[in-house]
Parts: C-alpha cells; structure tokens; sequence
C-alpha cells in the first residue's frame, strides 16, 4: 500500500504542504493535497468495478512490449458535465472519484489502469511475457469541471509540483524504476475525461526511450551545454533559470521543451525560485501554443524526470507535443511513422521557435 490514512504535513522546498490520504472503500489509494490540513467529512464514491489483470506482450521483431488491458474498453468516455468522475463529491448527487465536497488537488489510483499491482490470482493467456505490474494514478488539478493549466493559478500549479515530487519520492520507495507524469489535452489526443487533470504511470523496468536517454547522458551527451550552443535560434522564453524551446531534433510541428539551465535529475532537484520559474512556464507554454492558431491546442506533455539509479548527468526536461500542424490540420503518425519509427516534420524546429517567440 502506498498511502496509509492519516494528514501529513509535507514540508516542500516553497513551503509546507498537506497530504490527507484516504483508503477508498475498494482498496485504492486517495490523496488530497493542500495548502492547509484538508478534513472534511467523506461522501459516497465511485468503486473499481471486477476485472481481469493485464498482460505484457513482446513483438519478437520489434523488440517492443504492448500492454493488453481490455477492461479499458469500458472506461468512462466524455461524461456530462452531470456525471463528471473527477468533480467533488455532493450530497445527493451520483458518486465520484472524489468522496469529498471540496478540495484543491487530488490523485487516486486509476479506475482502469493499464499496469496494476500483480496479485497472486493474475491469471495470463499463454501469449503473455508477464503482468502488466504497475501503477496508474489519475491527477486532478482542480476541482473545476473546466480550465488548464494555464487557467489554473500560480499557487495551484505550485501545488500540482510539490505533489508530484511527492509522487515521485514515494513511487521510487516502492520499488518502481521509472515514474512519469503527463498530461493527454484534447479528444485529438484519446482525451476521455475533460474535467482538467493529468496521470502518473509508474513501470517496474525503464521504458526504451528513457533507457537511451540515460544511457546518452552517460555517454556525455550535455543538453545543457548543446542547447547554449544554439545561440538561441531555437528558443522561445525564460523564466529565472528554465529555459523554453524548440528542440533541433523535434519530431512533431511546434514541439516545445521547458528545461533547467543547471544540472537537475528532476523537480525534486528543485530549489522555490526554480519551481516558482516551472509552474509559471506550464501555463505559458499553452497560452504561445494556443494562441498559434487561435483555439486550444492538444497536445501531449510529460515530466521526462531520471530513471531509479540514473547517473548524475540526466537532465530533467519537460516536454509538450502538440498535434496541430496548421490551423483544423492534425498531425498524424501515419505509416511511415508506425512502420519505421521515423518522423516526418512539416515546420523546421528554428521556424516554429521563431513563431513562437513572436506570440
């Protein structure tokens, strides 16, 4: 278990936090955190409904792993405002995620999980290579049933850090080696949920890319050091010691990237200036990005923060991936895409800083 019920107080690098963990009446994990001791009463709440475990498959071709959980088939897919999942719990009204009338961040262990804890009634097809053994955390950003990151207040995006830093440190003293937390915006993107919020999915071995990254890092590859030597063509803004730009090696139309100017494992290496500097920087980077063509932008975002027991040369980048190429034109990994892992790119990464940049 990874929560035990009780109120802690987290005492984060811009000021304390409270965490209220909540065990859910189906055995998952609740946490609230806030800026005060959360201790209102808990309401009716939504329950796990009985599935099957997941698997991991490998293609013996590609080298690649899949994960088959097909109880996500039933999942909840773009509720009514009436039915929102992840709005706060109400007196009389159907159940939630959220038992509780009011809070200001919440992250509970998903409903329907692609990786889940392995039990010892897991029962694989003969086609399996494994359980899919995980964690899959849903992260609720407000209690609101609209907005974004970027509507969302510098204290809360505040908050949203210091409870993924705590997200982190517990996940890794759980045993995961690899914790990421994204955000999916948009229905262009599989969006099921439009009530704002994010995911954390924690893997028991280090996925791939992650896996080339450390190992490049390693190898002496200083992201630091080839970003300042771009002479600033790629960039986009600053704030403090975080620098925003378009990679010279991005693979999707106005990929843009939010990186520390010192060397940094991950928000958890973070001093308040650089956290202040980063929760400014998550709102920033949609407003340019929304404002490219005039309406939102989907796009998928993550914390590509250090593996468990990476070197100290990894650095923490946070990367967004629109999907929007033009104005109503979608980006598409079609078959060259999916057929050989190479991407083609309509808008030279210096072009779209430059765009960008004049937003």
């Amino acid at each position: 278990m990874l929560y035990k019920p009780s109120i802690t107080r987290l005492d984060g690098a811009t000021g304390p936090v409270f965490r209220r963990d909540h065990l859910k009446a189906d055995g998952r994990c609740l946490a609230l955190y806030s800026y005060a001791p959360h201790d209102g009463p808990v309401l009716g709440e939504l329950l796990r409904p009985e599935t099957a475990p997941g698997e991991l498959r490998q293609d013996p071709l590609r080298g690649t792993w899949a994960i088959y959980a097909p109880h996500r088939q039933s999942r909840t897919f773009l509720p009514s405002a009436a039915d929102d999942p992840l709005a706060p719990g109400r007196p009389g009204a159907p159940d939630t995620e959220i038992p509780f009338e009011d809070f200001e961040l919440a992250v509970f262990e998903n409903r329907f999980p692609s990786l889940a804890p392995v039990t010892g009634s897991d029962r694989l097809s003969d086609w399996a290579s494994g359980p899919a053994h995980g964690q899959c955390e849903v992260v609720v950003f407000s209690k609101e049933s609209t907005g974004s990151l970027a509507t969302l207040s510098q204290a809360r995006r505040v908050l949203l850090i210091e409870a993924l830093i705590d997200r982190y440190r517990c996940l890794h003293e759980a045993g995961f080696a690899y914790v990421m937390a994204f955000e999916n915006r948009g229905e262009q993107v599989g969006v099921t949920l439009p009530h704002p919020h994010g995911q954390i999915y924690a893997f028991p071995s280090v996925p791939a890319p992650q896996a080339s990254a450390a190992r490049a890092f390693d190898n002496g590859f200083d992201l630091i050091a080839e970003h300042a030597s771009w002479d600033g063509k790629f960039d986009v803004t600053a704030d403090g010691d975080l620098s925003v730009f378009c990679p010279p090696f991005a693979r999707f139309p106005y990929e843009t990237w939010i990186m520390p100017r010192q060397r940094c494992a991950g928000p958890w290496d973070m001093d308040a200036g650089s956290i202040h500097s980063l929760a400014r920087l998550l709102a920033e980077v949609p407003r340019r990005l929304d404002a490219l063509f005039g309406e939102p932008m989907p796009y998928m975002m993550s914390f590509q923060a250090a593996p468990a027991g990476a070197g100290p040369a990894f650095q923490f980048t946070v990367q967004f991936c629109p999907v929007l190429r033009s104005a109503g034109r979608l980006k598409f990994l079609a078959s060259v895409e999916q057929f050989t892992g190479v991407f083609t790119v309509d808008v030279v990464p210096e072009a779209a800083a430059e765009r960008l940049r004049s937003l």
